[in-house]
C-alpha cells in the first residue's frame, strides 16, 4: 500500500493514502502572494524566423496572437490539467526575446496571484500554448519547428518559500 500523502515515502502530494489521485485540500492554507515564471522556446529554419522577425506571416502577427494564446492557457489550466484548482489570476505577462543566430523564439511566461496554491501550472501552461500557436501560425511555412525545454524557472510564495531552477 502507497504512503499516506505528504509522508517522507510519499512526496506525490495528488495521491491519498490509498493511492487514488485527488485534488489537494488547500482550504486550510493561508493565502499569500504566489509568483511563478516558466520559459521554453521554438527552433525553425531561418526563413521562418525571418518571417516572423520582419511580421510578414502570412497569418499575421505572430507574437500577438501567441501572446494571446499564453495568457488564455493560463486562465484556462484548471480546465486542462485535471488536478489543478481554478485560480484567480491577478496577472499573466508572455515576453519574446527572438533568437537570430540561433532560428529560436524564447518565450517567457510570468503568472501571479493571492491565494492558497501555486501558479507554476498556469507559467507552464502559459509558455506551452505560445510556443504551440506560433508553431500553428506558422506551419504551412515550416513543418519541422521543434518546440524546446519548456521548464519552471522559478517560483515564489508559499510554505515551500523561493525557488529557482538550478538551485534545487
Amino acid at each position: 500500500m502507497p504512503a499516506p500523502e505528504n509522508s517522507p515515502a510519499s512526496p506525490l502530494t495528488h495521491f491519498d493514502a490509498a493511492g487514488q489521485a485527488h485534488m489537494v485540500d488547500v482550504g486550510a492554507k493561508p493565502e499569500t502572494c504566489r509568483v511563478a515564471k516558466a520559459a521554453g522556446s521554438i527552433r525553425m529554419a531561418a526563413d521562418t524566423f525571418a518571417l516572423i522577425q520582419a511580421g510578414h506571416a502570412a497569418k499575421g502577427d505572430v507574437l500577438g496572437i501567441a501572446r494571446i494564446a499564453g495568457i488564455q492557457g493560463a486562465k484556462h489550466t484548471a480546465d486542462l490539467i485535471p488536478l489543478c484548482h481554478p485560480i484567480a489570476l491577478t496577472r499573466v505577462a508572455i515576453e519574446f526575446e527572438l533568437d537570430e543566430a540561433g532560428c529560436r523564439v524564447h518565450v517567457l511566461a510570468t503568472c501571479e496571484c493571492v491565494g492558497r496554491t501555486g501558479v507554476e501550472m498556469e507559467a507552464l501552461t502559459a509558455a506551452g500554448a505560445a510556443l504551440l500557436t506560433i508553431y500553428d501560425m506558422c506551419k504551412a511555412a515550416d513543418r519541422g519547428m521543434v518546440i524546446e525545454s519548456i521548464r519552471l524557472l522559478e517560483k515564489k510564495g508559499g510554505k515551500s518559500g523561493h525557488w529557482r531552477a538550478g538551485n534545487g
